[in-house]
C-alpha cells in the first residue's frame, strides 16, 4: 500500500473540538456520540449511537480497553540568557530519581547541550538539557531539591493537557476531565486512547447487565501515531516504539474467550496493536510487560480481534491504515467517504467507527 491511497481532504468544521459537545441545549454525553457499524464481509453500513454498541454483542463476548492515563506533558517556559519562549513535551520519564525526561522542544533549532530551561510564573522549576537525542528531541534532567512526589506534583501542576493543537490551540479545564477514559488508571500517557472515550458507566454497567465481559491492558499511548508518515512506500515507515502491559489475567481472559467461540472487540487501535504483537502459533494472545514499534497496515491477517472500534482519523495518519488493514481497505475507504457525506466528527474528540 502506498501513503497516497490514505488521502482525502477533510473540512476543518468535521475536526471535533469537543467530546461532549451541547446540541440543541443538551450535553452529549460520551456514549451518545453516533457510531457508524461496518459489516467487514458485505460492506453494509449502519447508522446508531455509541451507547448502541452492545446490541452487536452477546453474552460471553469481551470488549479489551486500554487504562492507561494521560498526564498534562505540555510544558511553557523560557530559555535562560535570551528568554525565548520554548515549549517542551514530556514524553516519558526516563529516571525516577535523577529526574531524566524524554522530551520534545520547540523551537529545537537554538537549543544545546548544557542549556537551561525555565518554567512557571516565577521560573521556580529549572531544566537542563544534557543530551540530544534526534533533531527534535532531547533528554532533560529537572533540578529539583525536594522528595520526589513533591516534583512529580509540582512538574505536573505547570503542565497543560495534551490535546493535539490541530484539534485546539488551547486546552481549557474541560479537557482535563475530557481527554481521559473514565476508567484511566495508570498513568504514562501523552494521548488518550479515543475509541475509550466513549465508555460511560451507564454503558459498563449495561454491559454487566447483558453478560459482556471487559479486560484492561494498559497501551501508554505516544505521539507516534500523529507523527506524519513522509515515505509513499510504508513499509519503510518506522513507528515509534509504546510501553503494553498485559498482565497473566488478561491474557487468560482474552485467550478462555477465544477458545470458546465468543467474540474479541478491540477498543482502539494502541489496544489492536497490543494484541497482535505477541501472538503464538495458536492466535493466542502473550502476557508482556515490553514495548512494540508494530505498524500494521493492508494487507494483515489478525489473529486476535474479531470487531474493532475506533474514531474516525485524519488523512495519511497510521491509525486510519491500521483500521483500514482489519475492515479492508476499500470497505473502510468507502465508509470514511460516507462519514465526510454524513457530516460525522473526526479526530479523538470525534465519532466513532465499529467494524465487526
Amino acid at each position: 500500500m502506498k501513503l497516497s491511497q490514505f488521502d482525502f481532504e477533510l473540512p476543518q468544521e468535521q475536526i471535533a473540538t469537543e467530546l461532549m459537545p451541547v446540541v440543541d441545549g443538551h450535553v452529549q454525553w460520551r456514549d451518545e456520540c453516533r457510531l457508524m457499524v461496518l459489516h467487514k464481509d458485505t460492506g453494509e453500513i449502519e447508522h446508531r449511537q455509541f451507547k448502541d454498541i452492545i446490541d452487536y454483542f452477546g453474552k460471553g463476548d469481551r470488549f479489551v480497553l486500554n487504562d492507561t492515563k494521560v498526564f498534562p506533558a505540555k510544558l511553557y517556559g523560557k530559555k535562560e540568557k535570551t528568554g525565548a519562549d520554548i515549549m517542551v513535551f514530556l514524553l516519558r520519564e526516563l529516571n525516577k530519581e535523577q529526574r531524566l525526561w524524554d522530551v520534545i522542544v520547540d523551537p529545537a533549532r537554538k537549543i544545546r547541550i548544557g542549556n537551561k530551561l525555565y518554567f512557571g510564573e516565577d521560573e521556580s522549576m529549572v531544566a537542563e538539557v544534557i543530551d540530544n537525542t534526534t533533531s527534535r528531541g532531547r533528554t532533560l534532567r529537572f533540578l529539583f531539591d525536594g522528595p520526589y512526589e513533591e516534583f512529580k506534583a509540582s512538574l505536573f501542576a505547570l503542565g497543560q493537557t495534551p490535546v493535539p493543537e490541530w484539534v485546539k490551540q488551547t486546552p481549557t479545564p474541560k479537557d482535563a476531565e475530557e481527554f481521559q477514559t473514565i476508567f484511566a488508571t495508570h498513568e504514562g500517557a501523552v494521548s488518550a486512547p479515543a475509541a475509550g472515550l466513549h465508555f460511560s458507566r451507564e454503558l459498563l454497567n449495561r454491559m454487566i447487565l447483558h453478560d459482556i465481559e471487559k479486560t484492561f491492558i494498559t497501551v501508554h499511548m505516544g505521539i507516534g501515531h500523529f507523527r506524519t508518515v513522509d515515505v509513499e512506500d510504508l513499509s519503510k515507515h518506522r513507528m515509534d516504539g509504546e510501553r503494553i502491559i498485559i498482565s497473566e489475567q488478561a491474557a487468560a481472559e482474552i485467550n478462555r474467550t477465544k477458545r470458546s467461540g465468543h467474540k474479541i472487540c478491540a477498543v482502539g487501535v494502541t489496544v489492536i496493536r497490543a494484541l497482535e504483537t505477541y501472538v503464538t502459533t495458536d492466535h493466542e494472545v502473550r502476557a508482556n510487560d515490553t514495548w512494540t514499534n508494530k505498524f500494521i497496515f493492508p494487507p494483515y491477517e489478525f489473529s486476535v480481534p474479531d470487531a474493532i472500534v475506533s474514531n474516525f482519523h485524519m488523512p495519511k495518519s497510521t491509525m486510519l491504515m491500521s483500521v483500514a488493514a482489519f475492515g479492508g481497505y476499500d470497505k473502510v475507504m468507502n465508509a470514511y467517504r460516507t462519514a465526510l457525506e454524513q457530516g460525522y466528527r473526526f479526530g479523538p474528540y470525534g465519532d466513532a467507527l465499529l467494524i465487526v
